[in-house]
């Protein structure tokens, strides 16, 4: 039993190994072009110091080579700037974890706008299927998070933060477990105090889509967090403190050292 367990793991890391170096092939660095669409349209990169912006570089080099986007419903063509902002927006829900680059997802797919599932017989903007590994955007909703940048509402950071939420739970890939148990524990304790608020009708920094159940909660407090750090912080110190402690990272001290020790 022992030898066929270790014969396992060796096998796994072989094919880890080879899939790693296929990767490193496929990677291919940023141009000038790309790094002027991410100054101009992404203000999380465009604030960062030039430490971490070259960090980001890597990291959004990397995830572009690991995932394939599609274009469907009638898009011709996923254009360069559209891989660079969704891409980008993962790298910035995941940025305070090394390694993380929501590896179980190889797919997004993308609408040129609101599309039909055929699933539940409603029309959506986003949503991700773990089982299928697929991550599906529309992208007038997904732009619109761009033209409105401090309103809270951003369909890249709702869709990517369920997609981080279910990575840390996915064992196969060597990704799982990166938030820590303790620090998570402290979010939800915090997290159902605010769900109970928005469902009994309070006033609540959080739309009431929040208030459905915890995961829904959980996407919808990324977007606030990062698009609405400072009122964030000021309507609930405890609550913002306890996800910089959680995503390992500050929205509003972006131009100093992150605090990835956290």
């Amino acid at each position: 039993m022992f030898r066929r367990g270790l014969i396992y793991r060796l096998f796994g890391g072989l094919i880890n190994l080879g899939q790693e170096l296929l990767l490193f092939l496929k990677i291919k660095s940023l141009h000038v072009a790309d790094i002027q669409v991410l100054e101009k349209h992404f203000p999380y990169f465009r604030n960062l110091n030039p430490k971490h912006q070259k960090e980001f570089k890597k990291r959004l080099a990397r995830f572009l080579a690991q995932k394939t986007m599609i274009p469907r419903g009638g898009l011709k063509q996923v254009t360069r700037e559209m891989q660079l902002l969704i891409g980008a927006t993962a790298v910035m829900v995941s940025f305070g974890f090394r390694g993380v680059s929501l590896k179980h997802f190889r797919k997004i797919l993308i609408y040129p706008d609101n599309y039909f599932s055929t699933i539940n017989q409603q029309y959506h903007q986003g949503e991700v299927n773990p089982k299928l590994g697929v991550i599906v955007l529309s992208w007038r909703s997904f732009a619109e998070g761009f033209l409105y940048p401090n309103d809270g509402v951003n369909l890249g950071i709702h869709e990517m933060a369920h997609a981080l939420k279910l990575e840390n739970q996915i064992h196969y890939n060597r990704e799982s477990n990166f938030f820590n148990p303790a620090r998570w524990e402290t979010y939800s304790k915090l997290a159902s105090l605010e769900i109970r608020k928005i469902q009994s009708g309070e006033a609540s920094i959080f739309r009431p889509s929040a208030g459905k159940n915890s995961h829904e909660f959980f996407a919808v407090a990324l977007e606030t967090f990062f698009e609405k750090s400072a009122e964030l912080k000021k309507y609930n110190p405890e609550f913002y403190q306890a996800l910089v402690f959680l995503l390992k990272q500050d929205p509003l001290v972006l131009g100093e050292e992150q605090k990835r020790t956290l």
